[in-house]
């Protein structure tokens, strides 16, 4: 009787552990999660950051000025396919998160870290490889910003916070 017990509790204690693992690693198939904001780190279980200096990412915009409002278009490429990411734009004076984004590509949805659609991530897992956004400044001046973006290559393989060129604010007062 005993044995049969201690192969129960065995076999329950597998089939909590097996589903706590599948619905955590399913929970970030459709976007990075909240937790994400501050770092831009996912949360994925034993998922290895990568160098930012070893990967196939790029993040950038044709413009190296921005006034306070306009509208700045956001290019990421790729040269291998990767399944998640989290975009944001960021002061470089203090590295808070600024601006909205105003035009994402199918894939990804808008996240509020701190404020309604400062923050893009992506919305299934269907492989991706170039991402076209437009990121609106806001009206009043904040300083120069630069684009971060983390990618998630698969659940055990990431990039995290990589950075564009700085795009200079003018017209600050």
């Amino acid at each position: 009787m005993e044995d049969i017990r201690r192969a129960h509790i065995t076999i329950i204690g597998w089939a909590c552990t097996t589903l706590c693992l599948v619905s955590y690693a399913s929970a970030f198939s459709d976007g990075a999660s909240l937790s994400a904001c501050t770092d831009m780190m996912p949360r994925h279980l034993r998922a290895q950051l990568h160098s930012p200096s070893n990967n196939y990412v790029t993040v950038h915009t044709n413009m190296s000025f921005y006034f306070p409002g306009d509208k700045v278009p956001v290019t990421v490429r790729s040269t291998r396919d990767f399944m998640g990411f989290l975009l944001q734009a960021r002061k470089v004076s203090n590295d808070e998160i600024a601006g909205t984004f105003v035009f994402i590509p199918p894939g990804s949805k808008l996240l509020t870290c701190f404020e309604d659609g400062d923050t893009v991530t992506h919305s299934d897992k269907s492989l991706k490889r170039n991402l076209s956004f437009v990121w609106k400044a806001p009206d009043q001046p904040i300083g120069d910003i630069k684009f971060f973006i983390s990618v998630v290559q698969s659940y055990f393989v990431y990039w995290a916070k990589i950075e564009s060129a700085i795009v200079a604010q003018r017209g600050q007062n």
